[in-house]
């Protein structure tokens, strides 16, 4: 990958900065910043219930941050799940935050298992609400920061197939589906033990699109990124951990192109051993998201022990 080398050498120099600095420039209020998945369990259930801060109608983009955020969730979850601790981190930190809801499966009423039925709906979904906070904010262009399926192929199918890279400044993904998954080869299931795995990988495709459809060499995957990772104007950014075990191997999150940044986690901090669960809630991740959406001001992210699969300092 060309820009790889680059891009992780810069990340793990700003990876390095150990030790929380006296003066922190990251607000972590007065909206609370819970990074702690079991925040979400009880509100989880709630899909549509807005996390703190997010989607404020009267929100005004600031001349510091003029771009609103708006948060992609990952597939099985929904915005109040995921954003409990980004959405009011950003919003304490000036931004305008908005989240939404995409992939209901068709065949069920409004659950709170989002992001599972087909990724090129979802991207059209994603399109719409893009439109619908620049009328409502008057912002020419937005920033992404999405997770897992919402910080990949879903986004990325909106810049590189529907033509939303017009619309969009920074690309930020959280341990993002790029490039397909082998699920640490259980997707090579498909092929064994005729007719049964064949038979229940098309059942799961059927029912649950997005899920096949994250899979190494789908036919989206050869959409998305047939024609490139990136497009010109938009820059990225990948928040990776090598103990990632859903999204394999973990090298397949790290895009190419031009304007683009992989910052593996462990890079200057071993002792960062979240999965890809964890890293929705790690503070560190969400450190080095204000960093991308705010590169001029980006701070030196201090090392702190995380846990594997439920994040904090342990």
């Amino acid at each position: 990958m060309g820009a790889l080398t680059t891009a992780l050498v810069v990340a793990a120099g700003i990876a390095v900065g150990a030790g929380t600095a006296s003066a922190d420039p990251v607000t972590f209020g007065p909206l609370p910043v819970p990074f702690d998945l079991g925040a979400a369990f009880g509100v989880g259930m709630l899909p549509e219930a807005s996390p703190p801060g997010a989607n404020d109608p009267n929100c005004t983009p600031s001349e510091e941050h003029p771009n609103p955020v708006i948060l992609v969730n990952p597939t099985g979850t929904n915005q109040s799940l995921a954003w409990q601790a980004g959405a009011p981190l950003l919003k304490n930190n000036g931004y305008c935050v908005f989240s939404f809801n995409y992939g209901n499966p068709v065949w069920l009423s409004e659950i709170p298992f989002q992001g599972l039925d087909d990724i090129r709906s979802g991207s059209r979904k994603l399109a719409a609400k893009v439109d619908e906070v620049r009328a409502l904010t008057g912002a020419a262009k937005v920033d992404l920061v999405g997770h897992s399926q919402g910080g990949g192929i879903m986004p990325l199918y909106y810049l590189n197939v529907l033509g939303g890279d017009r619309y969009v400044d920074k690309m930020v993904g959280i341990s993002p589906s790029n490039h397909g998954t082998s699920l640490n080869g259980i997707v090579f299931m498909r092929t064994m033990f005729p007719p049964l795995g064949p038979a229940v990988y098309r059942g799961l495709e059927a029912i649950t699109p997005a899920l096949i459809q994250q899979a190494l060499d789908s036919p989206v995957q050869r959409e998305v990124y047939g024609n490139g990772d990136t497009r010109p104007g938009v820059t990225y950014t990948t928040i990776v951990t090598e103990y990632d075990e859903v999204v394999t191997p973990y090298t397949n999150q790290y895009l190419d192109g031009p304007n683009v940044t992989n910052i593996l986690l462990q890079d200057g901090c071993p002792q960062d051993r979240s999965d890809h669960v964890s890293t929705l809630y790690n503070e560190r991740s969400w450190r080095f998201v204000l960093g991308a959406l705010d590169p001029d001001n980006a701070a030196p992210v201090p090392c702190m022990p995380q846990g594997f699969l439920f994040p904090g300092n342990w």
